[in-house]
Parts: C-alpha cells; structure tokens; sequence
C-alpha cells in the first residue's frame, strides 16, 4: 500500500472513531475512558493540537477541543457530562498520572 492511501485510510478511522464517540457514544464518560483504557476525548483533541503543533499551526487546547468536539467543552458538559462518584473520581486521578502526567 503506499504512503498516500495508508494516510487516507488512517484518517477515515480517526474520522470514524470520532463520530463514534461524538455522536453514537455520547453516553460513554471521559472518565471511564481514561480510567479503562488511559485516554478519552480530551487526549484525542489533545493529540490533534500537538499534530498541529508539528505541522507549525498554532492551536490552543480550548480550539483543539471545540474541532473535536463539534461544540465547547462546556456544551459537551452541559449536554453529556454526568457526576462521577467519589471512587471513579480517585481511579481517575491514578489513570491520569500514569497516561498524560501530574495535573498542575
């Protein structure tokens, strides 16, 4: 396969996995996605800032995620975001440090 047709196909599954999650997984949380798999929403829109980063593109997080998210992060919440319990909360902080770093 070339070069061209690998970068085609890795970008429709991006595409893809971003309407998943976006439209057809909205009930999933952020937070069990990191505390499962050690990403969720906010990485992917993070990785696609530091990709436009690469590309000399100047992008802050709050763009990066509103690209992502269709919408501000604050709709999102507002819309889809529900209260975690004090024990997804205290997993989540164990998953974040180990996969993105300490919070600062």
């Amino acid at each position: 396969m070339d070069k061209h047709t690998e970068i085609e196909l890795q970008a429709a599954a991006f595409r893809r996995l971003q309407k998943h999650l976006m439209e057809d997984r909205t009930d999933v949380q952020n937070i069990d996605m990191m505390n499962l798999a050690g990403f969720c929403r906010n990485c992917l829109s993070r990785w696609y800032q530091e990709a436009a980063s690469e590309k000399g593109i100047e992008m802050g997080k709050d763009e990066a995620r509103q690209v992502f998210y269709g919408m501000t992060i604050d709709e999102w919440k507002a819309n889809y975001q529900t209260e975690a319990s004090p024990d997804k909360q205290a997993a989540f902080e164990v998953a974040f440090e180990e996969n993105v770093g300490k919070k600062g």
